[in-house]
């Protein structure tokens, strides 16, 4: 079964940064390409990034672009996501999924719980 569990959320002031952590059973995530997604109540799963199986290709949306890195350390089964400079869009539930999920149209959604991310003075 897969298992995927998000960490690291929590409310910043704008410009702040937090780190999000994955952490992933129940595949061969060392083969997974992942990525990120987020959610605000009451729209639609938007892709956030992605990253390659061996870590060395990856992609961000324009909103995100410059501000947050992605990356993964496959010995211990888990994704990060460093996010910097946060601004209030930036508020979401955040959660890891497989990027074959999103390039189905997040289908399977996302296994997680997710971790909310708060941006706000």
């Amino acid at each position: 079964e897969v298992q995927l569990v998000e960490s690291g959320g929590g409310l910043v002031q704008p410009g702040g940064s937090l780190r999000l952590s994955c952490a992933a059973s129940g595949f061969t995530f060392s083969s997974t390409a992942m990525s990120w997604v987020r959610q605000v109540p009451g729209k639609g799963l938007e892709w956030v990034s992605y990253i390659s199986s061996r870590g060395s290709s990856t992609g961000y949306a324009d909103s995100v672009k410059g501000r947050f890195t992605i990356s993964r350390d496959n010995a211990k089964n888990t994704l990060y996501l460093q996010m910097n400079s946060l601004k209030p869009d930036d508020t979401a539930v955040y959660y890891c999924a497989k990027y074959e999920s999103v390039l189905a149209g997040f289908s399977p959604p996302p296994a997680g719980q997710g971790t909310q991310v708060t941006v706000s003075s």
